[in-house]
């Protein structure tokens, strides 16, 4: 079977392995991999390999640039860092401006250190760790070096803030939506998250599945 890499639009609600299973139904084969996770309340870009050469070459893939639309609800905390988890709404009594969010993004550009949600499929002692965490067991994870090559604010809406967001490998959106919450000292969570480019795969030129 010819060895094969593209994009696909993964919408919202299937996770990234659904994807692959439906591929692999598809070619007839179980040679089906993926160069990035994205969690099911995302949507956008999931750069696939079909075949055993291709696959081979998802290291590579997994480095290049990324670029994201995220909406970070502001004034409330998730236990997941996300749309899904438990909430815990905080008393804002003054609402942050476009110039105080501005200067508290620039704190997450360059070489930053990030700790991934405890949702997530990091591993701890080969098992992901949502997997502790969704039995109630504390879950600590290490800071990560990570880079955030860019962020925009593309619209400001209290309490709903739209950026666009440039990264380098590993990095988590769910955690910069987490922390901006904490270093404005009024909690924020991801509302919503698009993945639009991966390297030189973007949104215009992937597949949509049946």
């Amino acid at each position: 079977m010819e060895a094969k890499i593209f994009a696909v639009y993964k919408p919202k609600g299937p996770t990234s392995n659904d994807i692959l299973n439906k591929l692999r139904r598809f070619y007839g084969t179980r040679k089906v991999g993926h160069a990035g996770t994205l969690d099911p309340l995302a949507k956008g870009i999931l750069v696939v390999a079909v075949g055993r050469e291709a696959t081979k070459k998802l290291g590579e893939l997994v480095k290049k640039e990324k670029e994201y639309l995220a909406t970070i609800r502001l004034g409330i905390e998730s236990a997941t860092d996300d749309a899904e988890g438990t909430k815990t709404k905080f008393d804002v009594r003054k609402k942050p401006t476009k110039e105080e969010i501005k200067i508290a993004l620039k704190k997450f550009e360059g070489k930053i250190s990030q700790i991934p949600p405890i949702f997530s499929a990091v591993k701890i002692q080969g098992k992901e760790a949502y997997k502790y965490a969704r039995k109630g067991q504390e879950v600590t994870l290490k800071p990560r070096k990570v880079e955030i090559k860019k962020i925009k604010i593309l619209k400001y809406y209290w309490p709903y803030l739209k950026l666009k967001v440039v990264t380098g490998p590993g990095v988590y959106i769910r955690s910069l939506a987490r922390d901006l919450g904490k270093k404005l000292k009024i909690g924020g969570y991801l509302f919503n998250l698009e993945r639009t480019r991966v390297g030189d795969f973007t949104k215009a030129k992937s597949k949509r599945l049946p």
